[in-house]
């Protein structure tokens, strides 16, 4: 995935500033024309200030190089005349760029962060994820590898992972470069091409999943309803923890299935200490995987009213984590996700997610979580009608990103699949089709992007050549893809406008002759019969 961030644009010049020309990247020597940027910025800067983003990633021809890219990216701003002046007023800002590069990780050490499925807070309410903490009632901290996960990443980056971001569906990532799709706490809805992809991937491709659940119950979540005094209007949660009935969707290919209790305890594995807090229960589960269960107090009778320490319920076995090889690929689901999250965590569970990314990445068993107690030999059950479901008194599509919203790769995919529907979706014969009604680059929110700058430093001509084709094999979306309507339309709208108006001009021109010949007729008409 590329790498992104932003820079701020401060105008000296004017309250009000316009981008000239698109920026262009200037590498500082041969190395730096492995790196290919794409850039997305304020077409008007007000007041004062204005953002150009980066988003940038090394082409295929780059996968083994190992060093430091240096360059400039130069940005033109101009402003109006000051009082008194006539000319505008004109800047260029340069901003230096140094970069470390180190070679394509192996598969089996890279990992893929779903972001896209976090739906975030605002505008939505969503509820905290450990019912156990009483102040903090929104889930707000981000769910982000940069915010409440960053020491998880931390962790992670220290056992040798490579952890990227996926910020567009499923469709938008080639899983044959990723070891493992991390699901942690997600809200949102699943496009169907994405269950789709994911089937595939897994079963033939090899790709690994880890999933990390969240309670959700439905009866909980309306007891959690509150008047809130600033938008004077009522709360309520637009889901759980986590989108079970979602995650259930998705998991549904492989037999796997969460349930809608909530379950608190402290449990041990191979002697290592965790707490559950306010997770969920797995209720359906093939024959032939790993189903480790443990004694838990169920609250979702309580809900979110009641202290559960003094309720009284008696401990049951619950199944909390699972573990399955399914085709070519790996899937371990476990059913709550704050041993992870910094946010309110009691005890976390990273020597978990090792154990468990060993797994999926790596085919590395564990002979704790695989051991013949936890085999089933009789698969887990629960019919569909009792699986949780969805509230129909919530209009979630207002929050989601994908219930109502068209299926599109976006700005922090790969470069050839920016506008389109995603890999195996859109891309034939190494050509990406973009979707009707969308520009080249379509993030429907009428952001721009330019392309690097080209290189200026190769003197002959084969080189030059190289460095084109090389361009449109990562920017095909730019050149040659075009769709022969629009091909065609911007082959002949000229000249069609340039001949019709041409022809309203001369009949413009035959309108007028015609009605100085009537004048005249009718003048010496008239003065003829007057003589008379």
């Amino acid at each position: 995935m590329p790498v992104i961030f932003n820079a701020t644009i401060l105008n000296g010049m004017a309250v009000i500033g316009y981008v000239e020309s698109p920026p262009t990247w200037h590498p500082s020597d041969e190395e730096g024309n492995l790196l290919s940027i794409h850039f997305t910025y304020s077409d008007v800067i007000w007041p004062w200030t204005g953002y150009l983003a980066l988003h940038m990633q090394i082409k295929d021809e780059g996968a083994q190089f190992s060093g430091e890219i240096e360059g400039n990216v130069t940005l033109n701003v101009y402003s109006p005349p000051a009082p008194g002046q006539r000319g505008r007023r004109s800047s260029t800002c340069v901003l230096r760029l140094k970069l470390k590069v180190v070679p394509t990780p192996p598969r089996s050490n890279r990992v893929l962060w779903d972001q896209f499925h976090s739906i975030k807070y605002p505008p939505g309410y969503i509820p905290r994820d450990s019912l156990d903490v009483r102040n903090d009632i929104l889930d707000w901290h981000g769910d982000h590898l940069h915010t409440n996960f960053h020491i998880m990443f931390n962790m992670l980056r220290d056992a040798g992972y490579y952890v990227e971001t996926l910020g567009s569906p499923f469709t938008c990532f080639d899983a044959h470069h990723y070891g493992t799709l991390l699901l942690v706490d997600l809200e949102d809805e699943y496009f169907d091409e994405e269950i789709t992809k994911l089937r595939d991937d897994i079963v033939n491709t090899g790709l690994g999943l880890a999933v990390f659940a969240e309670w959700y119950n439905v009866d909980t979540m309306v007891k959690m309803r509150f008047f809130d005094d600033n938008t004077r209007s009522w709360w309520t949660p637009i889901t759980g923890g986590a989108n079970i009935p979602a995650l259930n969707d998705l998991l549904a290919p492989f037999g796997i299935a969460f349930g809608d209790k909530i379950l608190n305890g402290d449990f041990s594995i191979d002697g290592e200490q965790s707490r559950y807090a306010s997770g969920t229960d797995i209720v359906n589960f093939p024959s032939g995987g790993y189903v480790h269960s443990f004694p838990f107090l169920d609250s979702s009778e309580s809900g979110a009213t009641q202290n559960i320490l003094s309720s009284g319920i008696t401990k049951a076995d619950s199944p909390i984590l699972g573990l399955l090889a399914v085709g070519g690929g790996r899937i371990a689901v476990y059913g709550d996700s704050n041993c992870l999250d910094s946010s309110h965590m009691v005890t976390n569970c990273y020597w978990l997610l090792r154990k468990i990314l060993d797994f999926t990445s790596k085919n590395i068993k564990d002979p704790v979580l695989f051991s013949d107690s936890a085999r089933r030999d009789k698969a887990l059950y629960l019919d569909d009608n009792q699986l949780p479901t969805r509230r129909t008194d919530v209009n979630f599509s207002t929050y989601s990103m994908v219930v109502g919203k068209e299926l599109m790769c976006r700005g922090d995919s790969r470069f050839e699949v920016w506008g389109t529907k995603g890999y195996d979706l859109q891309i034939m014969s190494g050509r990406n089709h973009r979707l009707p009604g969308y520009p080249v680059i379509g993030f429907a929110r009428g952001l721009n992007f330019t392309i690097e700058n080209p290189n200026t430093k190769r003197s002959n001509s084969s080189e030059k050549k190289k460095d084109e084709s090389s361009e449109n094999k990562y920017l095909g979306l730019l050149r040659d893809d075009l769709d022969m309507p629009v091909v065609v339309v911007s082959h002949w709208l000229v000249p069609a406008i340039v001949a019709v108006s041409g022809l309203l001009l001369l009949f413009s021109f035959w309108r007028i002759r015609q009605k100085r010949r009537r004048r005249r007729k009718g003048g010496s008409g008239s003065g003829r019969f007057t003589n008379l």
